[in-house]
């Protein structure tokens, strides 16, 4: 079986990683530079009346030049001849092997990611940052309803665009289903499920978008005993005004995942070599990428359990 094919063929229902979702590909040529992208200085209102015989006044459109350096990231595992012997009867070692280390380095973009948008240190001050833990969402009672329509009105204020995506962790997910007032919206649910919850998210929130972080990892070091930790924590929400892929950094948008396309194709690029000292084929996935906020204004953070 082709490796690539196995690579991006395989998914785990179990699992869901949602840094595809945040921060979506944009393909570049080189390895570093600049780019232009659209900030919030645009909404400026120009002059319009113009006098008979003259021209009408002329604008600018803003773009600003953002920097960005690729880093080359990328795990290699390996496939012993006699471990290919020995399984041959129970699964394929390559697909096995390519298949784990997808996961790996899946888990290690969503933690880059994760760390890139809920952090205190980008999203700071009233404008950007928002502290519910007075009023925290593990608390049934909290009115958290109103913390969000009151962070998506100040993205709006911000940037000209209300939020349209809100990103919480799983835990956070459970939270707001057990709700007081969630569940209000809800007359005659015997049992909220979160396909409901996401039904009426436009209703409710004025939120488009729901995207959940579900990956947990081992927090323990290797040989020693798992200690399950969340990669999306319970103590924090982030609204957004997010890109897709496709469309242009013309457009207001929280930030992509720079991928140097002319270096490696993918942002999941696997390949195998021949290691003929340990009797092995070395399988190898990498990409080189740099992930982006282009305008934090784009996004409000909140606070939203006790520290």
């Amino acid at each position: 079986m082709d490796l690539g094919v196995a690579f991006h063929e395989y998914t785990t229902s179990k699992m869901r990683f949602i840094g595809d979702e945040i921060l979506p590909t944009f393909g570049v040529a080189k390895e570093a530079a600049t780019m232009s992208v659209t900030k919030r200085r645009n909404l400026t209102i120009p002059e319009t009346k113009r006098a008979n015989g003259a021209t009408a006044n002329r604008i600018e459109l803003y773009m600003d030049d953002m920097s960005y350096q690729c880093v080359d990231h990328g795990l290699e595992g390996t496939v012993t001849d006699r471990d290919r012997e020995k399984y041959a009867n129970d699964f394929d070692p390559e697909v096995e092997k390519t298949q784990a280390i997808k996961i790996k380095m899946r888990l290690a973009r969503e933690k880059r990611i994760k760390d890139l948008v809920f952090n205190t240190s980008m999203w700071t001050g009233g404008d950007l940052y928002i502290d519910n833990s007075a009023a925290p969402w593990d608390v049934a009672a909290s009115g958290i309803i109103k913390q969000v329509q009151t962070g998506r009105e100040k993205v709006r204020l911000n940037c000209g665009i209300p939020a349209d995506s809100m990103i919480i962790s799983e835990s956070t997910l459970i939270n707001m289903m057990n709700n007081t007032q969630v569940l209000g919206k809800f007359p005659g649910a015997l049992v909220l499920t979160e396909a409901m919850l996401r039904a009426q998210m436009a209703a409710i929130f004025g939120i488009r978008n729901l995207i959940v972080g579900q990956a947990v990892y081992n927090t323990a070091d290797e040989g020693q005993d798992f200690s399950g930790g969340e990669i999306w924590p319970d103590d924090y929400a982030l609204l957004a005004v997010l890109g897709e892929e496709g469309l242009p950094l013309t457009e207001p948008q929280l930030g992509r995942t720079i991928l140097w396309e002319e270096y490696i194709s993918d942002i999941e690029y696997v390949w195998m070599y021949r290691e003929n000292q340990t009797k092995s084929d070395v399988i190898c996935v990498e990409h080189s990428v740099d992930e982006k906020i282009f305008d934090a204004y784009f996004a409000q953070l909140m606070l939203i359990d006790v520290l």
